[in-house]
């Protein structure tokens, strides 16, 4: 099977390479020849598209030290100096507990707040942002695409059957790209090059590449240890060994391991804020988990113990302001919204949860305004359909049946409402694209109209032409209307009162729903 699949792999690439579609690039970092699907301008606009929207699902941009993130910012611009590709590199700190790093084709680089706390000194931060800069540099992101788009075609080509934050229950509609760039793991030689071309841009900024070699021993350690947020955060993409452990102290040989900078006091004061702001995430943490069981007495006495840590972080009001919500205290709440948008206005969610309070509320300006800007920084199928249901209030419908559409074909908890409301707007103007009409030929040669209603609603005077296709016009000899109403997500069959003589005869005829209003409009 393996061999069947690589050979129609090596016909697509040569067919691709005769169309002009892939060709031969030298890797800007290894110099060595590499298939290349996607030029450096599709890389580009994938990491400028995605980058924003994945720093959104992660937890927002981390600003309650602005010097931290500069810091960061320093040491990953230091690097890329030296780096082989010159691309537009950005380094973000995301608002995350969970220790991990990430790169996304075109130098957009993310270091996570959590792994910040347990970096030892300005060495060990370089070696983790000088290893995604090769992988940026190099184009790991944008192969690893490649493989996908090859091993997809081949899949196809034999035939094979595929199976099918702290806000994940939200109903995500952005970012999908670059989360599956960021949590796919790398391949072990493009693991192998970021490391060994880290150190090197480690040695030529000036730092001490064996933090590279102590950085790898401490993940190996903490790897067979199994501490869960380590293996869900960096080693889920970037799997740690003993063997990677060898390979750098080997390097570092070969270098003539020739010291450099640490760091260390340099860091320490760059993390000081970080670390003494520490327990307010522990207890926002917790405040999360009491809200989750609804013991928000004990949820609100965590929150207020991490606000008066770090009152500079706007999660903390936004959770704060969900749960005075959630009791009833709705201008209280509105409050810690207000706190929350002014300590970080793009941010989605605290867009978000002042939008929709806002629209209960009945400032429907407000809320739409906050709405908007919160799907521009991350679509969500919550935003939107608070938006069609503004949009419905103001009499704009077919702005209603767009955002609709968009909450119906996701996976979120407002789908089969936002599918309802569709169909309320929509059936009456395109009942087929809600009602479905398949004839069957029953004894006899009788032909039966089997309806299955997939709106969400109950439907009454459902009519469905039978006729057929001529060309590319459909022509109705006759119109059914059936009695009384088709229910929500139900299936019926009808007599039709016809006859076919044999099956050929069947095959002929078509059915087509033409008609149909909702209940309850």
């Amino acid at each position: 099977m393996h061999a069947r699949i690589e050979r129609i792999l090596f016909g697509l690439i040569a067919l691709l390479l005769v169309l002009g579609i892939a060709g031969c690039t030298t890797n800007p970092v290894t110099g060595e020849q590499q298939l290349s699907l996607i030029g450096q301008d599709q890389e580009l606009a994938i990491g400028q598209k995605n980058y924003g929207p994945y720093r959104q699902a992660q937890g927002g941009d981390y600003l309650a030290d602005p010097a931290l993130v500069t810091y960061v910012q320093g040491v990953g611009q230091r690097l890329a100096r030296v780096a082989d590709r010159k691309l537009p590199y950005e380094f973000r700190v995301v608002n995350d507990d969970t220790p991990n790093a990430w790169a996304l084709p075109g130098g957009k680089i993310a270091v996570n707040r959590g792994l910040l706390l347990e970096l030892h000194d300005e060495a060990e931060l370089a070696a983790v942002l000088a290893h995604e800069i090769v992988h940026a540099a190099a184009g790991h992101t944008a192969q690893s695409m490649q493989r996908g788009i090859f091993l997809q075609g081949a899949l196809v080509a034999v035939g094979a059957a595929l199976g099918g934050s702290d806000h994940q229950q939200l109903g995500n509609l952005g970012a999908a790209l670059g989360a599956n760039l960021v949590k796919s793991r790398y391949s072990r030689d493009a693991e192998r090059e970021a490391d060994s071309y880290g150190m090197r841009y480690m040695a030529r900024a000036g730092y001490d590449p064996a933090a590279a070699v102590t950085l790898q021993e401490t993940f190996v350690r903490l790897a067979e240890g199994k501490r869960s947020d380590w293996l869900s955060g960096l080693f889920a993409s970037h799997p740690p060994s003993r063997e990677r452990v060898e390979r750098n102290r080997r390097l570092l040989a070969q270098l003539g391991n020739p010291g450099g900078e640490r760091g260390e006091a340099r860091y320490q004061r760059a993390v000081a804020h970080l670390k003494r702001t520490k327990p307010a995430y522990e207890a926002y943490a917790a405040a999360r988990k009491a809200a989750e069981k609804k013991n928000y007495r004990v949820a609100l006495r965590k929150l207020d113990r991490a606000i008066a840590i770090e009152p500079k972080e706007a999660v903390f009001h936004t959770l704060r302001g969900e749960i005075l919500e959630a009791q009833g205290k709705k201008d209280a709440a509105m409050r810690a919204f207000d706190r929350a948008v002014s300590l970080n206005p793009d941010y989605f969610m605290t867009r978000l949860q002042r939008g929709l309070l806002e629209r209960e509320l009945g400032r429907t300006g407000a809320a739409e305004s906050d709405l908007k800007q919160s799907v521009r920084l991350l679509p969500t199928a919550e935003a939107y359909y608070a938006l069609g249901l503004i949009a419905e209030q103001q009499g704009r419908p077919q702005q209603a049946v767009g955002f609709f559409q968009a909450v119906a074909a996701s996976k979120s908890a407002v789908r089969k409402d936002a599918a309802r409301r569709l169909a309320k707007l929509d059936l009456a103007k395109r009942p087929g694209r809600y009602l479905a009409a398949t004839l069957l030929r029953g004894a006899g040669g009788e032909l039966l109209l089997r309806l299955d209603n997939r709106s969400g609603v109950d439907v009454k005077g459902v009519r469905v032409a039978i006729g057929r296709q001529t060309g590319l016009r459909f022509q109705a000899e006759r119109i059914l209307t059936l009695e009384g109403t088709l229910p929500a997500d139900r299936r019926v069959t009808v007599k039709t009162g016809l006859r076919a003589a044999d099956a050929k005869a069947a095959a002929g005829l078509q059915a087509r729903v033409v008609g149909g209003h909702p209940l309850g409009r």
